[in-house]
């Protein structure tokens, strides 16, 4: 339950053309791409049941019937007080647009994640520290290192000051992770595709407060979003299956 009593809703973005994953994203939807014996969407689902989430929303689009296949028995639905109802885009409606099909059926406040990423955030002490502070959203991000494979040349009107070779670069990135509270949907257009880059920078302008989550420098967390990163988050699963999987049906 969140602090309002309402039980812990979570929408998990499954409606992804997943094109930077092709030619896996041919025949499967991305979030559908296994990882180790599962796919990473149900590991997803398996870390939310887990923590307390018990009625789910999935966003889908590309490829849905897959996806409603795979879960239309899924051992959780059977074993638990689980529900899961779906989304449905006719059209690609963006990471935020697809939000407003759901309407006043969503809580006053919601997780919300992308259907591509694994992770061992913990989801329910998000949505709480979300409610707890007021705010209209909450990001959560990840420290991420980047090291330029290049010569960097600092210089003043054509005059080279200095080089820099192969600089690091420190960022803290969005996770795909984010709690809403739901008068944050008011910001969302009644048509066409909006991402969530467009929901923050309405929510700005209007005065309302956008909060980041910083995970701990010990929390996991890859965005399969091209063949290298989907190899990293495999072998990270080999590594530590435990560190993902609940122990569920």
């Amino acid at each position: 339950m969140t602090a309002q009593g309402a039980p812990r809703t979570a929408v998990i973005l499954a409606g992804g053309l997943g094109t930077r994953l092709a030619p896996y994203t041919a025949v499967f939807p991305k979030p559908l791409v296994p990882i180790g014996q599962y796919p990473v969407m149900d590991i997803l689902v398996r870390q939310l049941a887990a923590a307390g989430f018990s009625r789910l929303w999935f966003s889908v689009g590309h490829l849905a019937e897959l996806v409603e296949a795979y879960f239309l028995n899924h051992p959780l639905r059977a074993a638990s007080d689980l529900e899961i109802d779906y989304i449905r885009e006719h059209e690609p409606l963006g990471t935020a647009g697809s939000l407003r099909l759901a309407g006043d059926r969503l809580p006053e406040a919601f997780l919300v994640l992308n259907g591509d990423i694994l992770t061992d955030v913990d989801f329910a002490a998000m949505l709480e520290r979300h409610v707890s502070s007021g705010a209209a959203l909450t990001i959560a991000s990840h420290g991420k290192h980047l090291t330029l494979p290049l010569g960097v040349i600092e210089q003043a009107s054509g005059r080279v000051t200095g080089y820099v070779e192969k600089p690091s670069l420190e960022y803290e990135v969005s996770m795909g992770i984010y709690a809403y509270s739901r008068r944050a949907l008011e910001y969302i257009p009644e048509s066409g595709p909006f991402d969530l880059p467009e929901l923050v920078h309405r929510l700005l302008e209007a005065g309302e407060t956008v909060l980041r989550d910083l995970a701990d420098e010990s929390c996991s967390w890859h965005d399969i979003g091209n063949p290298d990163d989907y190899a990293a988050a495999q072998q990270s699963f080999r590594d530590a299956p435990s560190r993902y999987l609940p122990d569920l049906p």
